[in-house]
């Protein structure tokens, strides 16, 4: 990923681009990057509370690319449709996942659970004649809470006024197999096409907020202009490029996984892992291990450009990245919570195996309840303001 110093344009003027990677290069922008992580995303929203405690009363988003997968899309989009005003957006969102309960996202009565447990059964039964449910959960319950918490009619407008120049949501296509990044952005913006991933200009809506929360298996798929799509995260192989592409060259990046997390597979070794744990672990991986893998070949491109023998051609340059993870493992403050969750999905994902001792892993994704996602955004907050002086020179904000 070699990227040249850009082109500075006007207001007005169309921005130069790259014909041979398809990037757009601006002026120095600043990108937020939102992974993907189910409840844990509430983190995200801790981190962003602490940053909007340091601008100025009044002070609209200060980045200019927003790019988000899954959960991540959501807050993403939350703050593109309140761009103006900083406080307000965060505000929001706090609003949501401080109080969150899981009937918000999921219908998990017990009539529910069951006849959707039923179904499994009689479709195994029948030898696949009936055939199984689409998903294990229903999301109508999301879908009426994204409607009713982000304005996304505003979005058009917060992009053509600015602070916010661009919104990518990143989802995949059941159909080609894609990654595939629908981006709001100027007219002009171009989209882009690579191996097995590719961004497409298109108004960001509720079904592509509801594609890229698609959990596989877990939640229904979402179908976007005829086609159905799911998850941002589960063939995302480069998922800091829609933020390239869109022009930004400084990147804040908000992951859901701690460094130091626990292995997926700690606890007992005794007996084989069970089907929800194996579940847990596929998420985990799909959540993570792209932006992992994305970020060390960033840094090993940005170190050979540092090298006087690979940045001869004038006008080369790295790209900066500062990634901001949780400093506790979301899986075990999962483990604290689990009795908050109705019993019905308890039961339900006990049944699968999920909450054995080795378990737990997909619970943090699941576990939309108050006393969880409140503690992640007390830790988003903590972790913050411990890297306030990192994080404050990076975005060029004034020291504390």
């Amino acid at each position: 990923m070699v990227i040249r110093d850009p082109v500075p344009v006007s207001a007005g003027s169309p921005a130069a681009g790259d014909p041979d990677t398809n990037y757009v290069f601006f002026e120095n922008r600043e990108a937020l990057v939102l992974a993907g992580g189910g409840a844990r995303a509430a983190y995200q929203v801790g981190v962003l509370k602490e940053i909007a405690r340091w601008l100025p009363d009044g002070s609209p988003c200060p980045f200019e690319v927003l790019v988000g997968t899954s959960a991540g899309a959501l807050n993403a989009a939350a703050l593109a449709a309140r761009a103006h005003c900083m406080t307000e957006a965060v505000a929001e969102l706090l609003r949501v996942w401080e109080g969150f309960r899981l009937e918000q996202v999921v219908r998990v009565d017990p009539l529910t659970v069951l006849r959707a447990s039923l179904h499994w059964l009689l479709s195994v039964f029948s030898g696949g004649w009936l055939a199984p449910p689409r998903a294990l959960l229903d999301t109508a319950p999301l879908r009426e809470l994204i409607a009713s918490v982000i304005p996304i009619e505003r979005i058009p407008a917060s992009i053509a006024a600015g602070p916010v120049r661009a919104l990518a949501v990143a989802t995949t296509s059941y159909t080609t197999g894609r990654a595939v990044a629908f981006f709001e952005a100027a007219a002009s913006t171009a989209g882009w096409s690579r191996v097995r991933r590719a961004g497409v200009h298109r108004a960001i809506d509720l079904e592509v907020l509801m594609a890229s929360a698609a959990i596989p298996f877990i939640f229904p798929a979402a179908r976007v202009d005829g086609d159905y799509y799911g998850d941002g995260a589960m063939r995302q192989l480069a998922p800091l490029s829609p933020a390239v592409h869109l022009g930004a060259n400084r990147l804040l990046v908000v992951g859901t996984r701690a460094d130091s997390a626990a292995s997926p597979a700690d606890g007992s070794v005794d007996t084989p892992p069970s089907p929800g744990h194996l579940l847990g672990f596929v998420l985990d991986s799909l959540f993570t291990d792209g932006l992992s893998i994305d970020l060390e070949r960033l840094r090993q491109i940005n170190g050979l450009l540092s090298e006087e023998r690979y940045a001869p051609e004038p006008g080369r340059r790295p790209i900066e990245v500062l990634v901001i993870q949780p400093s506790e493992d979301p899986n075990v403050l999962a483990r604290r919570h689990l009795g908050a969750m109705p019993r019905s999905l308890r039961t339900l994902l006990r049944t699968m195996g999920a909450l054995e001792a080795r378990g737990g892993l997909l619970a943090s994704y699941l576990l939309f309840e108050s006393a969880y996602t409140s503690e992640l955004v007390r830790l988003g907050e903590s972790d913050a303001r411990a890297r306030r002086d990192e994080i404050t020179a990076f975005l060029g904000m004034p020291s504390r």
